[in-house]
């Protein structure tokens, strides 16, 4: 579908899931402050969704847009609301239990940062645990329904949910390492902080959306789909840094620029990444199109909405 019906059914799916996600964090109240997400957020993030999978319906982006609100609300409390490393780790355990997963034995994203002894969860843990454990359950709903034609067997339901985990924990873990970043004596190099990019959760939302939909059927294609799609992130992320450059420096987030780097070479990375993942999305083209074609609208879509807007609704204000 293309032209004008093409856009009106998009448009038309990212106001049903724009929708749902207003209902969805009216049931974790706790967790989505309306001084951070208002229904602009909701809906940008609907739309991204509806014109990133301009042949999915609704329910099919149900998962994705779930995890794409996940990110922003695992991303504030530990930016916001963890004073403490105990706080982030206790966080990340919850989240990864409630995936259905064990919590981790050591979390391996700590640098050795602490504060002293453990002094509570951070607030809207337990919120977080819950609305991941919604997502998860939204996932294996997808996993377990009859498969369409080319979607991923039941028998692969187990492994593809497996990866979905791990990605969740990578995610997380870049988090707390960035919490660990901004409270230590000497901050991390350029080429560390890109590394470190999983932080964004733009690969996570990604991979949620190809196991969801059934756009991989074996979690050997994801290994095939990462390179592409860590490039995109690493541009992403940087990409991030720059719109929101202003109002990170007041707050005191680490980005490119409070690492040091100037506009120019910000500029020249993601000239670079670009480049980088344009190369690396062309061969995925025949065998996974919509996979392809997502990681490419990744790039210029954000561009075009960071050229005017944020999706916080502080940003807005």
């Amino acid at each position: 579908m293309s032209g004008a019906f093409g856009t009106g059914r998009a448009c038309a799916v990212a106001v049903a899931g724009g929708r749902d996600l207003a209902r969805t964090a009216a049931r974790h109240g706790g967790l989505f402050p309306d001084k951070a997400f208002d229904s602009g957020l909701y809906h940008a993030l609907a739309l991204a969704g509806a014109f990133g999978s301009p042949w999915a319906t609704a329910a099919q982006l149900r998962a994705v847009n779930l995890a794409s609100l996940l990110v922003f609300a695992v991303d504030r409390l530990i930016d916001e609301e963890a004073t403490s490393r105990e706080q982030v780790s206790g966080l990340i355990a919850a989240c990864l239990t409630a995936a259905g997963g064990p919590p981790p034995v050591a979390d391996e994203a700590s640098d050795g940062a602490s504060d002293g002894a453990p002094d509570g969860a951070v607030p809207g843990a337990s919120d977080a645990a819950a609305f991941l454990a919604e997502l998860h359950a939204e996932l294996r709903a997808e996993l377990g329904a009859t498969p369409e034609p080319g979607a991923a067997p039941r028998e692969q339901a187990a492994e593809l949910e497996a990866a979905w985990r791990e990605e969740l924990a990578r995610m997380l873990g870049a988090m707390a390492r960035e919490w660990d970043w901004r409270r230590a004596a000497r901050l991390p190099g350029a080429a560390q902080y890109l590394a470190n990019a999983d932080s964004c959760g733009a690969y996570f939302v990604a991979l949620t959306l190809w196991i969801s939909t059934g756009q991989v059927r074996d979690p050997r294609e994801l290994e095939r789909l990462r390179p592409a799609g860590e490039a995109v992130q690493r541009y992403l992320r940087l990409l991030n840094d720059v719109a929101t450059r202003n109002r990170e420096a007041r707050s005191g987030d680490l980005n490119a620029f409070t690492l040091g780097l100037g506009p120019d070479e910000v500029n020249e990375r993601m000239t670079a990444l670009a480049a980088q993942a344009s190369e690396l999305i062309e061969p995925l083209r025949q065998e996974h199109p919509r996979a392809a074609s997502y990681l490419d609208w990744q790039i210029h879509y954000s561009a075009g909405f960071y050229e005017l807007a944020d999706f916080w609704a502080e940003a807005a204000s």
